[in-house]
Parts: C-alpha cells; sequence; structure tokens
C-alpha cells in the first residue's frame, strides 16, 4: 500500500478516519483460512480482499497470526476500523490445561469470598466419600502431568477401578489421546514416550481426567455436543451462543469392557477420528442437530427435564466464561467463536470436556456447510455496528435483529443497566436462568 494510500485511510496520530457513505464498499479483509463459507460471506458484503502485509479491516486469522499482531516484538498497532477474531490470550480458555487451573482459581476466589455459588457436599462416589461443588461441579477431575501427578496416584487410589482419559494440552481433533485403568499402563506410557514427563511444561504436558464412563447413549451410541459461543467482550462480559449445534456420534456402539479400552471408534466423538471408521456414513456425517436431540429428550424425558439440561448447559457456558474473563486480554478489536465440547451423562448431567478456540470450518456434509455459512454471516451481524463498517468504538450491543440465530447468554453491560433501574428482568437467553446475575 502506498503512503498515500495510508494517509487517506489514517489522521495524523495514526488513527482511521471515518469511512464516508462512498467508501463503505471499501472495506478490505484477509485470511488465513481459504474456505468458502469465509470469503463468500465477505465478499457477498462488497468486501475486498488483501493480504496480511496490506492495509485491511477485518482479519479473520489462525492462532498463530493473532498471536504475531499482538506480540511486543512486532510493533503492529491496529487502529479503530480493524477488527481480528482472536483475543491475545484465548488460550487461557482453550488450552485444556490453563482451563482447568483458572476454574479451579475461580471456585476458590468464589469459596474465600463466601459466595453460595462454591458451596461444598459429600457425594458417594463408587462407595467411597468425596466433596464436590453442588454449582460448579461442571469438569470431571483433571489432573495436570506431570506438574499434579502426585495428586492424581493420591485421587486415583481412592478408587482404583476408574477409568482416566489422558490428552496432551496443546493438541485437537482426537489426537495423542488415550485411555488408561490402571497406574502400571500410565507408567509404561510414560517410559514409552521418550521422557514425556520431563518435556517443558507448556510445550507437552497433558491432562488427564475422571472419564465420563456412564454417557448418555443413543442408539446405543456415545456422542457430544459441538456448541458455538461467541464473545464480543470479556469485561464487561458479552456472550452469545448459537442455537444451531449439533450432535457428534461415534460410529461403533458403546462399550466400556478392557478389550475395547484402545478403540477410540468407541470413546471419541471427533469427526476427525470418525471418518476414518468403516461404520461411517458421509451422507449424514454422524451427525444430529441439537433440535433433533431436544426433541427426542423431550419424548423420552419430559420437556422439563430437557429444559433443565439445557439450561444447565448455559449455565456451564457462562460460568466458563466467568473463570477466566479476570485474566484475559480484552482487547477491543476482538471477538472470538469457541467451540465448546459438551457430554451429557446418563443421568442428563452436562460436563465440559474442552473449548476450541479455533473450530473446525470444514463441511463434511451439505447440511453442515449450510449451518457453518449461517454461522460465519450471523457472526459478522453481531460483531459488526449497524453500518457494516468496523468501529470498535461502538458499544457492541446488536439489535435483536442482528443476531440471527445467536441468543444472548449474558451481557453485564445490559445488566448492570438494567439493575441500576430496578429492572427485574435480566435481559438473557430464553433458555438460561438467572443463577449468574
Amino acid at each position: 500500500m502506498t503512503q498515500d494510500q495510508i494517509s487517506r485511510k489514517t489522521n495524523f496520530y495514526g488513527r482511521a478516519n471515518s469511512f464516508s457513505d462512498n467508501e463503505c464498499s471499501g472495506i478490505t479483509y484477509c485470511t488465513d483460512l481459504e474456505k468458502s463459507i469465509l470469503t463468500n460471506n465477505f465478499e457477498k458484503r462488497g468486501w475486498k480482499q488483501v493480504t496480511s502485509e496490506e492495509y485491511w479491516n477485518f482479519y479473520w486469522a489462525c492462532v498463530q497470526s493473532c498471536r504475531n499482531i499482538f506480540s511486543v516484538d512486532s510493533g503492529y498497532r491496529m487502529n479503530d476500523n480493524q477488527m481480528i477474531n482472536h483475543f491475545p490470550n484465548h488460550y487461557e480458555l482453550s488450552r485444556k490445561d490453563l482451563l482447568v487451573k483458572n476454574i479451579k482459581r475461580y471456585r476458590k476466589d468464589l469459596e474465600r469470598d463466601g459466595n453460595s455459588l462454591a458451596e461444598k457436599a459429600e457425594l458417594n462416589w463408587s462407595s467411597t466419600a468425596s466433596t464436590r461443588y453442588l454449582h460448579l461441579d461442571f469438569v470431571p477431575v483433571t489432573f495436570v502431568l506431570p506438574a499434579d501427578y502426585n495428586m492424581f496416584v493420591e485421587e486415583y487410589r481412592k478408587n482404583p477401578q476408574s477409568t482416566w482419559i489422558m490428552k496432551p494440552c496443546g493438541k485437537s481433533q482426537g489426537a495423542g489421546i488415550f485411555l488408561i485403568n490402571n497406574l502400571s499402563k500410565l507408567k509404561r506410557w510414560s517410559r514409552e514416550a521418550k521422557n514425556a514427563f520431563h518435556t517443558p511444561v507448556g510445550k507437552e504436558s497433558y491432562v488427564i481426567s475422571r472419564y465420563i464412563d456412564n454417557p448418555l447413549l443413543i442408539g446405543g451410541k456415545k456422542f457430544d455436543l459441538r456448541l458455538y459461543v461467541l464473545v464480543t467482550s470479556f469485561r464487561p462480559l458479552k456472550a452469545y451462543l448459537f442455537k444451531q449445534g449439533f450432535c457428534r456420534f461415534c460410529t461403533v456402539k458403546y462399550d466400556t469392557s478392557v478389550t475395547e479400552l484402545d478403540n477410540m471408534y468407541v470413546h471419541l466423538t471427533n469427526v476427525s477420528v470418525q471418518k476414518h471408521g468403516t461404520e461411517y456414513n458421509s451422507l449424514h456425517g454422524g451427525k444430529w442437530s441439537l433440535q433433533n436431540l431436544a426433541l427426542y429428550l423431550e419424548g423420552t424425558h419430559g420437556k422439563e427435564v430437557t429444559d433443565r439440561l439445557f439450561g444447565s448447559i448455559s449455565w456451564l457456558i457462562v460460568h466458563s466464561l466467568k473463570a477466566v474473563a479476570p485474566v484475559m486480554a480484552n482487547d477491543r478489536h476482538c471477538f472470538e467463536c469457541y467451540g465448546y465440547d459438551i457430554i451429557i451423562d446418563n443421568n442428563l448431567k452436562p460436563w465440559l470436556v474442552e473449548v476450541n478456540a479455533s473450530p473446525s470450518l470444514t463441511s463434511t456434509t451439505v447440511t453442515d456447510r449450510i449451518l457453518k455459512y449461517k454461522l460465519i454471516d450471523n457472526i459478522l451481524s453481531v460483531v459488526l455496528p449497524p453500518d457494516g463498517i468496523p468501529d470498535v468504538r461502538w458499544n457492541k450491543i446488536p439489535s435483536e435483529d442482528a443476531l440471527g440465530n445467536f441468543e444472548l447468554l449474558l451481557d453485564e453491560e445490559l445488566a448492570a443497566q438494567e439493575e441500576n433501574q430496578n429492572v427485574a428482568h435480566i435481559r438473557i437467553s430464553k433458555s438460561s436462568t438467572n443463577r449468574w446475575k
């Protein structure tokens, strides 16, 4: 870009000049992902594609590009008419070890303040009594290895028959995951992994979690939920849930026998794993819409129970976001769409498995493609001001029409305004409760 082009777009202080009406079609975008569901959504708005080296208004970046931009060494400073799709330290939510650490800290902080949300009770787990949080028990018992190895062994010995799942902290799509049901297997893995426990923490540390061995089954098969959660601000927290999430099914019927412990087609719902199985159906991709799940649950358990389950899911999402909000770098140029993976057990209790900062935009079916195209379209409608021009000075309060298929989970700014006005009704999702007010 020439110096003349730069000077026309920025003022003396390096700030972007306001766009005039005839410049609205001059919005530029760049993307690290050449996905048609992205480019089609950008281009239907009249945006022009540029490279990351040129002046851009909207950047759909991979996480590494985002880190480079926010790096102190880069010297890059975004102006008021630029937006990017990741928060600088998104990994506080999306890295498995940091997510667990932040949730544990959140619980302890509430407990120290005497907040009733941190209330505990003695619960029996396979004839073994243990203490659990009554309201914030939405992640399985988890330890980070190697740092928490001794604590894990202590917990394991309370119930030696239990099954645990090992996951590398920095990987996704089912890579490096395996199940263990005895300490000898863990020790053997440690030896075979070529000093796995001696690599620097943060590069190849692992989390080990109590395996949810009583999942809700449909047709005898295990499944999880993939939900999309859009965050436009962490302080104040502004979060939205996309109503068109879906279930991801295993291709092989669930079996808890020891002989099937290493069969990932039984235990892992990731499409990246299941698509290699002989039973994989490419027509439906092993997916089921959230609406179909709700209808199934209403038919088998009743509407009240189903509504309570979905309310618990909203509760889980909000408190996971609240847990990381204090440590998030809340840059006003940023927004982020997270992929939440949630498992429902046979008691209809939801468990947070993990959160993805870059949920897959690859389409495996026609239905999948339509859903993800609509997801991107709705994200743009929510994060952009009404005139469609990126501007971080906007208050980030979209109209009801702009929400599309998103529903508001929580807007702390709106909640505070309404509380100050003594308004009893807080604007939250219809499917949620006001327990987090």
